[in-house]
């Protein structure tokens, strides 16, 4: 005790810093222990599934053509945002196969859709049980402000030690990354959902899970939605560091550029890193602003026109 007492005092008055509390010893004995007793768990309760969800979505993307890569990502982007969006998609994704990036810009993103879905499959109903509980948000706070401030290199290293490295690793540092926004968005979209609504609900007869699913939700989606095309963003932030750790990739090819010193390759994978970032996040923006003059979803895009077209076919039919 007189030695740590001495010890802080030098610190305090001489300037003279040491190690006074082993904190780095203590973790790094929490994570060892973690790792000898529950690596099983990690390993083939939680790396499983992942693997699974993972793998079907990039060998689907990898054995779609381009071509219909792009009819569907032109009709979805027309559909959500509108005709300058579709035709900005099909320009950006196209000069991205041009510039030779497309197979790693699908592994991306299959390694951001299988993050993101699993974002919202966590943090949806933590962003929930936050807005309906004060102690629970208490408890969530400090967490989600450890994982939003922590350098990503610091978790990355009991990752690798849970679960080795490759893309199960991969998409759980993103899912650490990217998952706090949503969360808090969540939390706050329903708080901010106005007090004589929630009232009104219940003075008609609905039960609290109503109240939740039908009032609040549906009032709280624009900023869900928000938190989404945060975590899709945060995602895609994540996914040169994701490298370090043998994910494939757009982000390894920035790697790689870096370790060579090779700028163009370098500049390959990051322009397509960008060019995807803006074509996900004008979409997912236009599904909670959703273009069009208030029209509804499908007196727009495609499904509009098609409306449209069919019932001025039938009109002359049915007149005659």
């Amino acid at each position: 005790m007189n030695e740590f007492f001495t010890t802080f005092i030098n610190w305090l008055i001489y300037n003279e810093s040491s190690e006074m509390i082993p904190l780095g010893t203590w973790v790094e004995a929490a994570v060892e222990w973690v790792v000898s007793n529950f690596r099983w768990f990690f390993n083939d309760l939680i790396s499983w599934p992942i693997t699974q969800v993972l793998n079907g979505i990039e060998d689907f993307l990898l054995a779609t053509p381009p071509i219909i890569f792009l009819l569907v990502l032109i009709l979805i982007a027309w559909q959500v945002a509108g005709r300058g969006l579709a035709l900005f998609s099909l320009i950006a994704m196209t000069f991205v196969g041009m510039i030779g990036a497309w197979r790693e810009s699908m592994i991306t993103l299959a390694l951001v859709v299988t993050a993101v879905v699993l974002c919202i499959i966590v943090g949806l109903p933590l962003g929930i049980a936050a807005a309906r509980s004060d102690r629970m948000e208490g408890i969530l706070r400090p967490v989600l402000d450890a994982m939003q401030t922590l350098p990503a290199f610091v978790y990355l290293v009991p990752v690798v030690m849970l679960f080795g490295t490759g893309k199960v690793p991969g998409v759980v540092v993103t899912f650490i990354f990217a998952v706090p926004p949503l969360i808090r968005l969540t939390n706050i979209g329903i708080r901010q959902v106005s007090r004589e609504v929630v009232e009104a609900a219940l003075a008609f007869g609905s039960t609290p899970r109503q109240v939740l699913w039908e009032a609040q939700m549906p009032l709280a989606m624009p900023t869900i939605l928000a938190g989404v095309n945060q975590s899709i963003m945060l995602a895609l932030s994540m996914v040169v560091i994701a490298s370090l750790i043998a994910v494939e990739g757009l982000g390894q090819m920035v790697n790689r550029g870096i370790g060579r010193l090779d700028v163009g390759l370098a500049a390959v994978g990051g322009i397509g890193i960008v060019l995807m970032a803006i074509v996900l996040d004008r979409i997912t923006q236009a599904i909670g602003n959703p273009p069009g003059k208030g029209l509804a979803w499908h007196e727009r895009g495609p499904i509009g026109w098609g409306r449209r077209f069919f019932s001025s076919r039938r009109s002359p039919s049915s007149a005659s």
